[in-house]
């Protein structure tokens, strides 16, 4: 049954004023909507920010942790602190602890037999040096005071070796001194 033209025109107006009473309604409901959205947003992104900065503290505290780590260096003897300890001032001639105080102390650290040229000590250090060092071994520092003790022993053997080609040979169970 067909619409007569009075129904007709009376249902267009009755559907505009709907219209224009549901157009502002949607407009609130969208303006709602985006609000919400926005601060769905401004939240989401202030909460990414403020990990963004906690990440940032982190990283600048690793960072000075980097720069504050004590690097691992031999210290080295200087001139002053050698003349002190050997005039009985009693300065330390640096990790003088560990006991190679002849050759023969030397040798045994080294693992070579007593007499050994220098180029067979040297080959001895840098194979047990090899073997010994942090790197080779996964960053474990445990074998680190054996290592130190072999190379004390090295620059013991290098300048015994080195001295007893221009002086006369001292024995082997003779003590270092610096003095000498």
């Amino acid at each position: 049954m067909p619409f007569s033209q009075s129904k007709f025109i009376r249902f267009q107006n009755g559907m505009r004023k709907r219209i224009d009473s549901l157009r502002p309604k949607a407009e609130e409901s969208l303006n709602l909507a985006v609000d919400t959205m926005m601060q769905e947003r401004v939240d989401s992104f202030f909460r990414v920010e403020q990990g963004l900065e906690e990440v940032i503290k982190s990283l600048i505290q690793i960072e000075g942790e980097i720069r504050e780590r004590p690097r691992r260096r031999r210290k080295k003897i200087s001139l002053a602190d050698m003349l002190k300890a050997a005039g009985g001032g009693g300065g330390d001639l640096s990790q003088g602890s560990s006991g190679i105080n002849n050759a023969m102390d030397a040798y045994a650290a080294m693992g070579v037999e007593f007499g050994s040229s220098l180029a067979d000590v040297t080959a001895s250090f840098r194979h047990k040096a090899k073997q010994l060092h942090p790197d080779s071994n996964n960053g474990d520092r445990s074998a680190e005071p054996e290592l130190r003790r072999m190379l004390e022993a090295y620059q013991f053997l290098k300048e015994y070796l080195s001295l007893s080609n221009v002086e006369p040979p001292r024995s082997p169970d003779a003590t270092y001194r610096p003095t000498e």
